[in-house]
C-alpha cells in the first residue's frame, strides 16, 4: 500500500480517486473548511468504513504547520496529536502527499471579480505551507493540483510569476518537476469527464529516490502512464444527467418544512440530492425561452450581445458579462465552479419542460462524483465544494498513473 496524506482535501475529490484504485492507504485528510470537512468525513464513514474516520479527517489550518505536524488543543479546531502521530500509527512514513490550494487567488475569473486582482489574498501564498509539509515528510513523490491561471498569476508588487516561486520551492525541497508547466495542463474531457475543465497537475518526484534520469520519468509519466487513461470519445451533458428524475415548474411554489419549492420533487427512492433549486416565475420563463431556442434551432439566443440584452430587458439592469447559459445535449458542461452556489443561471438545464438550473446531483455527475457520495450541507454550499473538487473519474486515472511510479 502506497502511505498517502491529502491536503486542502476539500470534500474528498481527489482521495475518491485514490481510494477507488485500491492501492493507496489514506492516512490523513486536512482540511480547514468545515462544510467540506464534515461531508469528508461522512464519506469517510458511510463508504469506505473508516470507525477512526474523526483521527484521520483533521480540521485544521495548514498555515498553521507547526501546530498541524505535532499537535494542537484549539477552541475552534479541537484537538488532535497532530499528523506525526498519525504517520507513526497508520503507515510509519508517507510515501505520497497529494493536493492543491484553493484555486480562487490564481484564477482569471477570480482575479476580475476582485478589484484588486486578488494580489493581495493570502490564499496566494498557502502553496509555501504545502511545501514545508512535503519537505517535512519527504515523500517519493507529491501531486500539486491547481487552476491554469497559477501560470500567469503575479500576486504582491506583480513583477514575478508565483509559478517561479513555487518551483524554486520544491526544487530546494529536493524535488524534480517539469520545467515547463504548460505541459503539465491537462485537459479533462479528453479523461472521461463531461465538463470543459482543464487543471495543472504537477507531478513532484524526489530526487535521491528515483535514482538514473528523474526527467525521463517524469516524461513518461506525462507522456505515456497518465494518457493511458484517455478515453475515445468525449462525453456529454446527456451521458451524466440526462438519466435522472425530471423536475417540473409547479404551477405555483409549495413550501414544505419551512422551504420553498418551484418544481416537483424528485420520487422517494431516487438518487440523492436531486432537488431543483428555486427559480421565481421570471427565471421560469426565461429558461424556457432559451432552451426552447436551441431546441428548436432558432439560435436567436446565444450570442453574448443577445444574451445581455435580454438581461436588461428582463431585469432592467446591465451586465459586462453575459448572465446566462444553456448546458448542451451533446457538448461536455461549462466548467462547475464554486461560483455557482451565489446562483445557477450560467447552468440551465437543457430541457425547456424542466426550465431550471442544475441540482446538486447533476453538478455531481458532471463533475463524476458516484451516486452515492452524499452532500450533506444545505444546498448553496453543496454546490460550492462539488465545484472546488476535483473530478473523482480524474482522480482515480491519475492514481493509476502515479502508482505505476512505486
Amino acid at each position: 500500500m502506497i502511505n498517502t496524506v491529502d491536503l486542502f482535501a476539500g470534500c474528498g475529490g481527489l482521495t475518491e480517486g485514490f481510494k477507488q484504485n485500491g492501492n493507496y492507504n489514506t492516512i490523513a485528510c486536512v482540511e480547514w473548511d468545515k462544510t467540506p470537512f464534515d461531508t469528508l468525513l461522512h464519506r469517510f464513514v458511510s463508504k469506505w468504513g473508516y470507525c477512526d474516520a474523526k483521527e484521520r479527517i483533521l480540521r485544521f489550518d495548514i498555515q498553521r504547520s507547526n501546530e498541524l505536524i505535532n499537535g494542537w488543543d484549539d477552541i475552534e479546531y479541537g484537538k488532535s496529536d497532530g499528523l506525526d502521530s498519525l504517520v507513526s500509527k497508520y503507515g510509519g512514513n508517507v510515501d505520497l502527499i497529494i493536493g492543491g490550494p484553493p484555486c480562487q487567488a490564481y484564477s482569471v475569473a477570480g482575479r476580475v471579480r476582485d478589484e484588486n486582482g486578488m494580489k493581495d489574498d493570502y490564499r496566494n501564498y498557502l502553496f509555501e505551507h504545502y511545501i514545508a509539509i512535503v519537505k517535512h515528510y519527504a515523500p517519493k513523490a507529491f501531486i500539486f493540483e491547481n487552476v491554469p491561471g497559477m501560470l500567469s498569476a503575479t500576486p504582491g508588487n506583480g513583477n514575478e510569476k508565483i509559478v517561479n516561486r513555487i518551483k524554486t520551492g520544491f526544487i530546494e525541497a529536493g524535488y524534480v518537476i517539469l520545467d515547463d508547466l504548460n505541459n503539465a495542463v491537462i485537459d479533462f474531457t479528453e479523461y472521461g469527464v463531461p465538463q470543459n475543465r482543464k487543471r495543472v497537475i504537477i507531478l513532484g518526484l524526489r530526487k535521491d529516490y528515483f535514482s538514473g534520469n528523474v526527467e525521463k520519468t517524469l516524461n513518461h509519466f506525462y507522456n505515456d502512464l497518465l494518457p493511458k487513461g484517455k478515453v475515445d470519445s468525449i462525453n456529454t451533458v446527456f451521458d451524466a444527467i440526462s438519466d435522472l428524475p425530471k423536475l417540473f415548474p409547479l404551477d405555483s411554489p409549495i413550501r414544505i418544512n419551512g422551504k420553498q419549492y418551484s418544481h416537483t420533487l424528485p420520487p422517494d427512492n431516487s438518487v440523492n440530492n436531486h432537488t431543483a433549486r428555486y427559480n421565481n416565475l421570471r427565471e421560469i420563463g426565461i429558461f424556457k425561452l432559451l432552451t426552447e431556442d436551441i431546441r428548436s434551432g432558432q439560435m436567436k439566443y446565444v450570442s453574448s450581445e443577445a444574451l445581455k440584452k435580454l438581461y436588461t430587458d428582463q431585469t432592467g439592469r446591465t451586465s459586462n458579462v453575459h448572465k446566462y447559459y444553456v448546458l448542451r445535449w451533446n457538448e461536455p458542461s461549462n466548467t462547475i465552479p464554486a461560483h455557482l452556489y451565489k446562483d445557477g443561471l450560467r447552468h440551465i438545464h437543457p430541457d425547456p419542460e424542466q426550465a431550471r438550473t442544475i441540482t446538486v446531483r447533476e453538478a455531481a455527475r458532471l463533475q463524476t462524483f458516484p451516486d452515492d457520495f452524499e452532500f450533506i450541507s444545505r444546498t448553496a454550499l453543496d454546490y460550492k465544494i462539488i465545484g472546488n473538487a476535483v473530478p473523482p473519474l480524474f482522480a482515480k486515472k491519475l492514481a493509476d498513473a502515479v502508482m505505476q511510479l512505486y
